[in-house]
C-alpha cells in the first residue's frame, strides 16, 4: 500500500469515527433532554439585595433551566419587577419568586412581635380569598421513589392580609389548566413563614381553602392523605 493510499484510508477512518462520535453525542443529548423535560426561563439575581431594597438593585437576568427544577412561583418577566421591593434578603444567583416580592399592601400592614408576612402563589378561589378572610393551607408533596405523594393540612385559620390574581408570567404552561390561582399575603409565625417558603419552592402544589367568616374551629393540623387516599 502506497503512502498516499494509507493517508486516504486513515482520513476516511477518522471521518467515520468522527461521525459515529457526533451521532453518539446527539443521542445522549436527546436522551438527557427527554429525561429533564422542557426548559423554561426564570429570573435570577446578579447582585445581592437587602430586604426592603428595590429588586432592580439585584440586576435580575433570565436563566434557562428545566421546568421541573424551577420554583412554582418563579418570575419570568422582568417587567413585573418595576417598583417592586425585596421581601427578604437575596444572595447572588437566587431565584426571583413571587414570595420574594414585597407588595405595597403587605408592606403597609403592621405585624406583631414574632409574626411575619408570607407571600404565596397558590390554587384558590380569588372571589373568596380576599383581605381579611381566613384560610387553611394544603401542601401537596411530590412522589419520592416508591413513596407516594401526599397532601398535608399544613396550616389552619391563617389571616389573609392581601390577595390578588398573580401576573400571567408567574403561571407556567403546565399550571394553566390546574385551576384559579391567587397571590396572597398571609400573617404567620416565623416558623410558618419558613415552612411556606420551602413549600413554595419544593412542593408540587399549594392550595388555600377559604373558611367561613365566624369559623375559628381547629381540626387536625398535620393530617396527611397520600395518592392512595389513605
Amino acid at each position: 500500500m502506497t503512502r498516499r493510499r494509507r493517508a486516504l484510508l486513515l482520513l476516511a477512518l477518522a471521518l467515520l469515527l468522527g461521525a459515529i462520535a457526533a451521532s453518539s453525542v446527539q443521542r445522549r443529548e436527546a436522551a438527557l433532554g427527554q429525561a429533564l423535560g422542557p426548559l423554561t426561563h426564570v429570573l435570577v439575581t446578579r447582585a445581592p439585595v437587602a430586604a426592603g431594597a428595590p429588586l432592580a438593585d439585584a440586576r435580575p437576568a433570565l436563566r434557562s433551566l428545566p421546568r421541573r427544577y424551577a420554583p412554582p412561583d418563579a418570575l419570568t418577566d422582568p417587567a413585573v419587577l418595576d417598583g417592586a421591593q425585596a421581601a427578604v434578603a437575596l444572595p447572588v444567583g437566587a431565584y426571583v419568586t413571587g414570595a420574594s416580592l414585597r407588595t405595597p399592601a403587605a408592606a403597609a400592614v403592621p405585624v406583631g412581635r414574632g409574626e411575619r408576612v408570607a407571600e404565596v402563589v397558590a390554587l384558590g378561589d380569588p372571589e373568596s380569598i380576599v383581605a381579611g378572610s381566613r384560610v387553611d393551607v394544603l401542601v401537596t408533596r411530590d412522589t419520592d421513589g416508591d413513596r407516594p405523594g401526599e397532601t398535608v393540612l399544613a396550616l389552619e385559620d391563617v389571616e389573609v392580609l392581601a390577595a390578588a390574581a398573580p401576573p400571567a408570567a408567574e403561571i407556567g404552561a403546565d399550571d394553566a389548566g390546574a385551576g384559579a390561582r391567587v397571590a396572597a399575603s398571609l400573617r404567620v409565625t416565623v416558623r410558618q413563614a419558613v415552612y411556606l417558603a420551602a413549600a413554595q419552592s419544593f412542593a408540587r402544589e399549594l392550595r388555600l381553602l377559604p373558611r367561613a367568616p365566624q369559623d375559628r374551629a381547629r381540626g387536625r393540623a398535620g393530617l396527611a392523605v397520600d395518592e392512595r387516599l389513605r
